[in-house]
Order: structure tokens, then C-alpha cells, then sequence
């Protein structure tokens, strides 16, 4: 039994932000969400976020959380469609068809929960609300980040990464009539897992492999080309891909802060910025758990607060 002055038994809506791979933490703060008794009626993402949002909101979250736990680093390179053409190296249709095969064609104002996906039209240059037709063409068109993902074109539209213009969709929750919104913002601030995790690359961490020379090459070339220095040395000056991640990482970080800054949520979960690299999906129990263990804290601060 819940006290009625507690957080507990509420509604809320949900707004779940971009971060690649740190979007799994996402799982776990729902996770968690759930399980202290709110009820979400509505959900708004970015990115990462409107992926774990959509399969959420389709009532399938669980069969993607078990899928995702799954894969180990050789499994996630074998999802990559590589491309050198149409503005991305990765189209992205493995990763879609796999979803798919989880929900089918669903369509957004069929699901049972309200459900926005944030995309940008990059022609226009102009934030987009998809809440309405089909869901993986709008979780497509917010995922696809600039220069590794192909944009995609959707109702007349060339659609790219809802985070480039709002990392934290917020407004479009805003319709909502819910007790409270809480944002899960996984552009944090810093924590220590970057030197744990540099430490574990660094001391030759074994992990589940493809043997295939294909898939090796393939493995070191996306590690080079996305990982900052492939080691735990800190001095050394990043690439070029490295730096355009490390750009779009700062520019999320500074809208991040001024849109929390304008619409204030009830509650923000922090998930750091430094706890995985953006294509790191085969580290999902960890991400999943920080996600929950950060959720629950926040959750557990904020009924301290309510009951100064």
C-alpha cells in the first residue's frame, strides 16, 4: 500500500533523450518507473530515446530488452548494413526489420500509450513531431545521426536525428494531462565508468567474438572510426569522427540544459555521458542497470524532498 503523499501510484509522462548506446539505460529507468507504481500515459524520445520509448509504448520493451541483453560485440557489427552513399555509412534496415519482426507494421495512434518520436527535417531545418503513422519509419528518421546513419526520407521529408535540435523532448509531452514528467537524460554529467571501462579495453577485456576476418576488420574499422583513441591514453588528439561525436555530444549537452532550464520536469534522471561509447550495445545489462539504479535514487530523492 502506497501513502497518498508519496510518488508512488501517479501518472506521468515520459521523455526519454538521445545518447547511441547509453539510450539502453532508458530499459532500466522504465524499469524502475514501473515498478514504484507510476503509470505512463505518455511518452516522448529522441534518438535512442524514441526507440526504447516506441518498443515500450507497443508493448514490447521486454522482448527487445531480452534481444538487446543478448548480443554480444560481434552480434552488434553483424546488424550493420554498411553504405558509402546517401550521406551515412550505416542505412540502418537490419536493426528496423529486426524490430519490426518483434511489433509488425504498427501504427503510432494505434499504440496503447501516446507516443511522440522527435526527428529533424534536415531540408527545412526544423524539429519534427511524428505522432501519428507508421512507428518504425518515425524511430528511423529520429535515429539517424548525421554522418553514420543515412537520413531518411518520410512524408516528403529527409529526417535526421531528433537530438541534433532537442536531445530532451519535453514540449511535446506538455499535452498530457499527467501528475508528473520525468525526463531520463543520458548526457550527464561525468561519472568515473570512462576510466574503468578505458581500463578493462586497455587490460584486454575478453568478450564473445566472430572469428570471420570480415568481421574483425569490420569490428576495428568502426571502433577507429567512432572511439575517441581505442585506449586509455588521454593525450591523445581525437580523429576526425571522434571529434564530429565528441561536437554533437557538446551541442546536445548545452540545448540539454536550457530546454530542463525552461520547462522544468518534476524529475530528471541523470545517466552519464562517459558511461559507454555511442555503439557499445553489447554492454546492455550494465546500461539497463545503471539506468535503474539511477532512476531509483532520483526517485527516492524526490520523495525525501516531498516529505521536508
Amino acid at each position: 500500500m502506497t501513502d497518498d503523499n508519496s510518488t508512488e501510484s501517479r501518472t506521468m509522462s515520459l521523455v526519454l533523450g538521445s545518447g547511441g548506446a547509453r539510450g539502453l539505460a532508458h530499459i532500466g529507468a522504465i524499469k524502475a518507473l514501473e515498478e514504484r507504481g507510476f503509470r505512463i500515459e505518455s511518452i516522448a524520445g529522441s534518438s535512442m530515446g524514441a526507440l526504447v520509448g516506441g518498443m515500450h509504448a507497443a508493448g514490447r520493451l521486454d522482448d527487445y530488452a531480452e534481444w538487446v541483453s543478448k548480443l554480444a560485440q560481434s552480434d552488434v557489427f553483424k546488424l550493420v548494413d554498411w553504405t558509402f552513399s546517401g550521406g551515412g555509412l550505416i542505412r540502418g534496415d537490419r536493426i528496423i526489420k529486426r524490430l519490426k519482426d518483434m511489433v509488425g507494421d504498427a501504427r503510432i495512434e494505434d499504440l496503447p500509450i501516446d507516443f511522440t518520436a522527435v526527428a529533424v527535417d534536415i531540408e527545412q531545418g526544423r524539429e519534427i513531431w511524428l505522432s501519428r503513422g507508421s512507428l518504425f519509419d518515425a524511430i528511423r528518421g529520429s535515429i539517424a545521426i548525421p554522418g553514420l546513419f543515412t537520413p531518411h526520407r518520410y512524408q516528403g521529408r529527409l529526417l535526421v536525428d531528433g537530438g541534433i535540435l532537442n536531445p530532451v523532448p519535453v514540449a511535446p509531452t506538455m499535452r498530457s494531462l499527467c501528475d508528473l514528467t520525468v525526463v531520463v537524460n543520458v548526457n550527464g554529467p561525468i561519472s568515473a565508468s570512462r576510466s574503468r571501462a578505458a581500463a578493462k579495453r586497455a587490460g584486454g577485456e575478453s568478450e564473445e567474438t566472430d572469428d570471420s576476418t570480415l568481421t574483425e576488420r569490420v569490428r576495428r574499422f568502426f571502433n577507429d572510426l567512432i572511439e575517441r583513441d581505442g585506449s586509455a591514453v588521454e593525450e591523445s588528439e581525437p580523429g576526425l569522427a571522434a571529434m564530429l561525436m565528441k561536437s554533437l555530444e557538446t551541442m546536445q549537452e548545452v540545448i540539454t540544459r536550457q530546454h530542463l532550464a525552461v520547462f522544468r520536469p518534476s524529475l530528471v534522471v541523470e545517466v552519464p555521458k562517459d558511461a559507454c561509447m555511442i555503439h557499445e550495445f553489447h554492454r546492455a545489462d550494465e546500461l539497463i542497470d545503471l539506468g535503474y539504479r539511477r532512476t531509483i535514487n532520483a526517485l527516492d530523492r524526490l520523495r525525501d524532498q516531498s516529505d521536508e
